[in-house]
């Protein structure tokens, strides 16, 4: 086990989480000898730890692992290259950075022979990649489908639980720090999709662009929604999916989902996340942590920082298949569409419709649609006064 010598990028949550962990574990031989950080204010450590220039961590050769906890993808993204082709390991917990840059990344590690691990990216506290990357490093595989987002799920834990509606809920997940003042990055879907990006990488060796893949979030919900979903005995999550589907291809969404008693991720509540995995032969594996927080998150970012000092790399396995998938959004779903103009209905290409109802204001209709057109019009979609979500019969 080698002697780690940490340069930390960030002190907010997860970065003061780190620390207090690293100080308590017994596992690993790290000490943090820099934090960078972007405002000068009293803060839980040592001031001789602190600094606010970029370059002094990365530039600085007794450091060795350089640890990315900020906000800004931009700036991580310069980070994390630069501390790769200075000869650093690297550990990072930016999912959107990762997924924008992540094939560039893995030629970086290729040609240094240096180590990006992410693991922390992805759900929390739920060791997901590294399952993938050494459990599941077949081509057996068929699906993933998970609540991602501890936000969102604690949001619609308190509608459908608690019968709060959309407003109230959100204030109270920002109330107790588990959604952003500004929350749309996690309530329309984007940190659900680039977490799916991610996955999908060590789950089928496929790098998809994020602008290619649909994405539909809940802060269109309203109480005709949840009156439909409770009168079937459905409860509505935001799900990522990525799926296998005919010709060797594999389809990816984010969307609302309408869930039943029967499946794992019913159950899961509050700001806690849900993976199930489906395989050809041994069927469906369940995993269920907190999704977000200072100490999930700071422990899974220890697990990390353990790895690397064992000399661990992902090997990006399925990457290397000879017959690798291809990307595809020609697949057939069965949705449930909430709309109150008849041309607003016009956009949506049904190959069927097996349920219709108008009413006093609102109408909603459920059917066959293809991917390809949901990804057609997912950018009118935001202007649309429309709700949708997938239902769970569709496959």
């Amino acid at each position: 086990m080698k002697k780690l010598n940490i340069g930390l990028y960030g002190l907010g949550v997860v970065g003061q989480g780190l620390y207090t962990v690293l100080q308590n574990s017994k596992t690993v031989d790290a000490d943090i000898l820099s934090i960078c950080v972007k405002q000068e204010k009293p803060r839980a450590v040592g001031a001789d730890l602190i600094t606010r220039d970029q370059e002094k961590i990365i530039n600085d050769s007794n450091i060795n692992v350089v640890v990315e906890l900020i906000d800004n993808a931009e700036d991580a993204y310069h980070i994390v290259k630069n501390a790769l082709l200075n000869g650093k390991d690297v550990v990072s917990g930016n999912k959107t950075m990762i997924a924008a840059h992540l094939e560039e990344l893995i030629e970086i590690q290729k040609e240094t022979g240096k180590s990006l691990l992410y693991d922390a990216s992805a759900c929390g506290s739920i060791p997901i990649i590294r399952n993938l990357e050494e459990y599941y490093d077949n081509d057996l595989l068929l699906s993933i489908t998970g609540i991602l987002n501890g936000s969102s799920n604690y949001i619609l834990t308190k509608i459908f639980r608690d019968g709060q509606d959309y407003h109230a809920a959100l204030k109270e997940a920002q109330e107790l720090g588990f959604a952003e003042s500004n929350p749309a990055f996690d309530v329309d879907g984007n940190d659900s999709l680039y977490k799916l990006v991610i996955l999908t990488v060590h789950a089928f060796g496929l790098i998809v662009a994020p602008d290619d893949i649909f994405r539909f979030g809940i802060s269109k919900i309203s109480a005709f929604d949840v009156q439909f979903a409770k009168e079937k005995g459905l409860r509505i999550k935001l799900v990522g999916k990525v799926l296998k589907t005919e010709n060797n291809s594999v389809a990816l969404f984010v969307a609302p989902q309408f869930v039943d008693k029967t499946k794992y991720i019913y159950n899961v509540e509050d700001e806690y996340n849900g993976v199930v995995i489906k395989g050809a032969y041994y069927d469906k594996q369940f995993m269920f942590g907190k999704g977000a927080g200072a100490f999930p998150t700071g422990s899974a970012v220890l697990s990390d920082i353990t790895a690397l000092s064992h000399n661990y790399k992902y090997e990006y396995k399925k990457l290397k298949y000879y017959k690798k998938p291809s990307f595809s959004n020609e697949l057939s779903l069965k949705i449930y569409l909430r709309y109150h103009r008849d041309e607003d209905l016009k956009h949506f290409c049904f190959e069927e419709i097996t349920e219709q109802y108008n009413g006093n204001g609102s109408h909603y209709v459920v059917g066959k649609i293809k991917l390809s057109n949901l990804v057609a019009i997912k950018d009118l979609l935001g202007e649309l006064p429309v709700f949708l979500g997938i239902l769970e019969s569709a496959y």
